[in-house]
């Protein structure tokens, strides 16, 4: 693209952005009602009706886009930088597509997923004609679009700066990137270069804004672990402080964690190249998962490979969530998304309810441990309370997520059940308006997981097995009848814990009640919309890996 040309869509870019000012305030009801209808017809998932929109000074518009790549066939074989490029142009142009779709729709910043554009599974040899120079952006000031000839193999980095000039919008891409090194440096590698799984944030007028390499690398050979974890903040316009970090990362303390310290870091951008595990670890549950535990705006853009497992992008708010998770279909999805610059929390006290349901007060009352309950270890009896199932579960172990699980089984209509192991013990207070033919177990497991990564849990599961057999719980299952109103809490050693809802067809759903009681912390729901798969608080002690 010419330089002038490219000055000629800066300008008109200004315009229109003087255009919007305009225009928002008469005609701001027809375009939410418009935006509203796009949602829509974009086929994304969302989990409640949209409600009355605020002023669009509190929102920004942003998208995710999961993409579809197209692959090297031979990811192990030598080829040369033009034959690389040919292939990841392929990718570029379908971005760049993407861009101008969201352009179209107002929108302010774009994130693409994890290894979308060059692909994986390479060697540290095969991936290198694949890899651009990175400059340093806190020691160089670059618009790649404007200044092509600066620095050499920078060809990737040039399109997607070209591509937020064109769409007027700040955009965030992974790609690998390669940095020389010399012999004096003592973590230099063997051939004298680091090779780095890089983000890449580019402002609204091309400029790079920062990059973020990747610390907690998922089997890729082909890339090196920084020797200081990037804790990359850059600010926007039009939402403030957002943070990034990529895939693996969100099961760790850096950079996530480090990263929400800075209480004016509201937005995360979350590129991903995540295979779904249930019933724990599928994508759009732990992106919802994280949002809602940190009180944050997520925007996780996955890569779409359903042969693979791997599906699953959204914009997740602690409230609300729009999702996308499909393993039939082999085409890319955009999801757009207005979205609050100031999220509101899920967890503490103003989201409790005013008036007292007999649930919850069963609940406290237990917690409390009131007088006017007896308990044991299964059950517990209240004066005036419904008689509980007084047959005693039996106590079982079976494999989840490549974890030994210790299990009972969640039987009849209504109950309260206690599962230990180790030092945590979980428990789960339940009702059921009708009964299914499905077994249901509430898991616990404390320690450390040692498969596919290395890292403490604590988990305490409400699980829809995958048969009636008792073997069957932690199977991967999709689809579920099982109604439940639940109270599910846990006495965890850490303050770091991820909830987790998910019901059949892998749709999301927002906690009623979420938070700590008595050095507890608890889950409560009602109401589902369909049948439940999955309801866990998933824990995590970062200083026990």
């Amino acid at each position: 693209m010419a330089r002038k040309e490219i000055q000629l869509i800066i300008k008109m870019n200004h315009l229109a952005e003087f255009m919007v000012c305009i225009m928002s305030g008469a005609g701001s009801q027809l375009a939410l009602f418009l935006f509203g209808c796009y949602v829509v017809a974009l086929g994304v998932h969302t989990e409640e009706p949209r409600v009355a929109q605020h002023s669009e000074a509190e929102h920004y518009v942003a998208a995710v886009y999961e993409h579809q790549s197209i692959f090297t066939p031979s990811p192990l074989a030598l080829v040369g930088r033009k034959q690389a490029l040919d292939l990841m142009n392929q990718n570029l142009d379908i971005y760049e597509q993407q861009v101008m779709t969201a352009a179209q729709k107002g929108v302010q910043i774009i994130v693409f997923p994890e290894d979308g554009i060059h692909g994986f599974n390479f060697t540290r040899t095969s991936v290198y004609p694949f890899l651009d120079f990175m400059p340093s952006p806190q020691l160089v000031r670059w618009n790649p679009c404007l200044e092509p000839h600066r620095f050499n193999d920078t060809e990737v980095l040039q399109r997607l700066s070209c591509m937020a000039i064109k769409g007027n919008m700040f955009l965030v891409a992974n790609l690998g990137t390669k940095q020389p090194c010399h012999n004096n440096d003592p973590g230099c590698p063997h051939d004298g270069r680091y090779q780095f799984n890089t983000n890449v944030v580019f402002s609204n007028n091309g400029t790079l804004v920062d990059r973020y390499r990747k610390h907690n690398l998922y089997f890729e050979a082909a890339f090196d672990t920084p020797l200081k974890v990037d804790h990359i903040i850059f600010d926007t316009p039009f939402a403030g402080k957002f943070g990034i970090f990529t895939c693996f990362d969100i099961l760790f303390f850096d950079p996530a964690i480090r990263l929400l310290r800075d209480s004016e870091v509201k937005h995360v951008v979350y590129p991903t190249a995540w295979m779904n595990q249930l019933p724990l670890l599928a994508a759009i549950q732990i992106q919802r998962a994280f949002a809602v535990a940190f009180g944050i705006n997520l925007l996780a853009a996955n890569i779409h490979h359903p042969s693979l497992g791997m599906t699953g992008s959204g914009i997740h708010s602690p409230r609300k969530s729009f999702w996308h998770h499909d393993m039939e279909n082999a085409t890319g999805h955009l999801i757009i998304a207005q979205v609050a610059r100031n999220p509101l929390g899920l967890i503490g006290p103003e989201n409790a309810t005013g008036k007292m349901n007999p649930s919850r007060s069963k609940f406290l009352e237990i917690l409390a441990g009131d007088p006017y309950c007896e308990k044991d270890a299964q059950e517990v009896h209240c004066d005036g309370a419904t008689k509980w199932n007084m047959n005693t579960p039996p106590v079982f172990h079976s494999e989840m997520m490549y974890d030994n699980f210790t299990l009972v089984p969640v039987w009849g209509k209504e109950g309260y059940l206690r599962v230990c192991a180790n030092g945590l013990c979980c428990y789960l207070l339940y009702q059921r308006p009708t009964l299914s033919k499905e077994l249901y177990a509430l898991g616990v497991f404390d320690g450390l997981h040692t498969v596919h990564g290395t890292y403490y849990v604590q988990v305490c599961a409400l699980v829809k097995c995958g048969g009636l057999g008792f073997n069957t719980c932690g199977q991967e299952i999709t689809e579920a009848t099982g109604i439940f109103e639940f109270h599910l809490w846990g006495n965890f050693s850490t303050s770091y814990i991820f909830p987790l809802l998910l019901t059949s067809g892998m749709s999301l759903e927002t906690p009623d009640q979420l938070g700590w009681e008595n050095d507890y912390s608890f889950l409560s729901k009602s109401g589902l919309s369909s049948g439940l798969v999955t309801a866990a608080l998933y824990g995590r002690l970062y200083e026990r890996d």
